[in-house]
């Protein structure tokens, strides 16, 4: 009977200890996809930007020269 709450005692601290390393886990990946979010949102503005402006000089370029 002592041998069975020890085994499982050790299988519950266990579970317990794979549970938090999961949730350290998972906060750290949520930090890292919203570090990955936010320079994606910066790239994409900074690509509509170039678009735009490239846009611009394309239409600054004589019509015979294109």
């Amino acid at each position: 009977m002592d041998a069975e709450l020890r085994s499982l005692e050790e299988k519950t601290a266990h579970l317990l200890a794979l549970c938090q390393h999961l949730r350290a886990d998972n906060t750290q990946l949520r930090q890292e996809l919203a570090a990955c979010l936010a320079r994606s949102k910066e790239l994409s503005h900074k690509v509509a930007v170039a678009r735009t402006r490239l846009e611009q000089l394309v239409s600054q370029i004589p019509e015979g020269k294109v």
